[in-house]
């Protein structure tokens, strides 16, 4: 077998009341004062709060950078990165989703790697000589994995581009995996991250680079996403509590391993309209399985088990092939994701220019598939026209 690396959190804890265990850890390692990456929305609903009156019982000194958006941009980490240096702050307090997360993971490698201060030369894999500063990181949405993740991704708007940045210098020292936190979210952020959290377990299972121990973990977030969104999005507490989980331990897999295709080509649409990650992943993921579909060998029948399919293991290979695509679709359906791009703003006009970012984007490389520009507009203008 080829060498094939494991990167995974320091520490994790996870379940109601987790984010308790913060100040252990503060205490453990010491830390003096946190630069607290949130975004204002969360402070204004109170979710932040659960933390940082955390800290404040406990006489911990931090500031506050509540400007992270959804896709965050270089700006906002110049801007957060300006805050940490003013501050003095020795670790780092991420709350939030993957964009909150991403920002602090941008702060935290340009604070300890000042050469890579453009941001831009992180793309891909910089390389870097030293570790991040230390991250704790609160996820308040399940989905992106951010947390246990050496991938985060930033915009540059003024190029229409997102880019990754794959680092294994960047992954927080410690997550804190607390579905109290989740309980928040609207229906359509439950479900826009729970697909992403789908798309990263099934991209992660058939990409390039799977292996034995990724199959493990991509299996099993398959089986929990797929038995747990409906209830999650509805509101269950203990859906959501699952999908904590399931998001987690598809990110354990495919941080290690990449993705593919859907991620490619759910990027640029992010750049381009400003379309949440999560719901341009949902709304390209079941086309591109099926484009994937005769290059995958007999991972598509254990998708359709995992996903609750009858009678998977006995049908032939083909029918097992369209019931993944089929019972994927479906659950995307079901909560609401959008079926034609065009609904999130894509314009026939541009598809050529976002296809070649696509092709380019670091993603796309680990598709099972190899792929073209043509197939990209091909798949781009199939999900113009879909309206079913």
């Amino acid at each position: 077998m080829a060498v094939s690396r494991i990167i995974l959190n320091e520490t994790s804890y996870f379940g109601s009341g987790a984010v308790t265990r913060i100040i252990d850890e503060v205490k453990k390692r010491e830390f003096k004062k946190a630069l607290v990456v949130t975004d204002r929305d969360l402070i204004k609903y109170n979710v932040a709060t659960k933390v940082t009156d955390l800290l404040d019982r406990n006489g911990f000194v931090y500031d506050i950078f509540d400007q992270t958006i959804p896709n965050p941009t270089l700006e906002v980490v110049r801007d957060g990165l300006a805050a940490f240096k003013k501050g003095g702050a020795d670790y780092i307090l991420a709350i939030g989703g993957g964009s909150s997360i991403d920002t602090a993971k941008a702060i935290g490698i340009i604070a300890a790697n000042p050469e890579h201060e453009d941001i831009v030369s992180l793309e891909g894999e910089p390389g870097t000589r030293h570790p991040s500063v230390p991250i704790f990181a609160v996820p308040t949405t399940s989905g992106t994995a951010a947390e246990v993740t050496i991938n985060y991704v930033i915009t540059d708007k003024a190029h229409h581009r997102k880019f990754v940045c794959v680092d294994p210098h960047d992954i927080p020292v410690a997550a804190f995996v607390d579905s109290d936190l989740m309980m928040g979210m609207p229906k359509s952020l439950c479900a826009a991250t729970g697909m992403d959290a789908l798309t990263h377990a099934i991209e992660g299972y058939i990409t390039k680079g799977a292996w034995e121990m990724t199959d493990m973990m991509h299996l099993k977030a398959i089986e929990i996403v797929g038995r747990s969104l409906r209830d999650s999005v509805a509101g269950d507490s203990k859906a959501r509590e699952a999908m904590a989980l399931g998001q987690y331990i598809a990110g354990m897999g495919f941080s290690n391993v990449g993705l593919g295709l859907v991620h490619g080509m759910a990027h640029p649409l992010s750049a381009w309209y400003n379309v949440p990650h999560g719901v341009a992943c949902a709304a390209l993921l079941p086309t591109i399985m099926d484009y994937n579909k005769d290059y995958t060998g007999e991972k598509y029948r254990s998708i359709a088990a995992a996903m609750g399919v009858a009678g998977a293991g006995d049908m032939p290979l083909e029918e097992a092939r369209d019931q993944a695509v089929a019972v994927v679709r479906r659950l995307g359906k079901d909560v609401g994701i959008p079926q034609n791009i065009r609904e999130l703003g894509v314009k026939e006009e541009d598809i050529p220019a976002i296809a070649k970012d696509a092709l380019m984007d670091v993603c796309t490389g680990g598709n099972p598939r190899d792929t073209t520009i043509e197939d990209i507009i091909n798949l781009y203008r199939s999900l113009t026209a879909v309206h079913d």
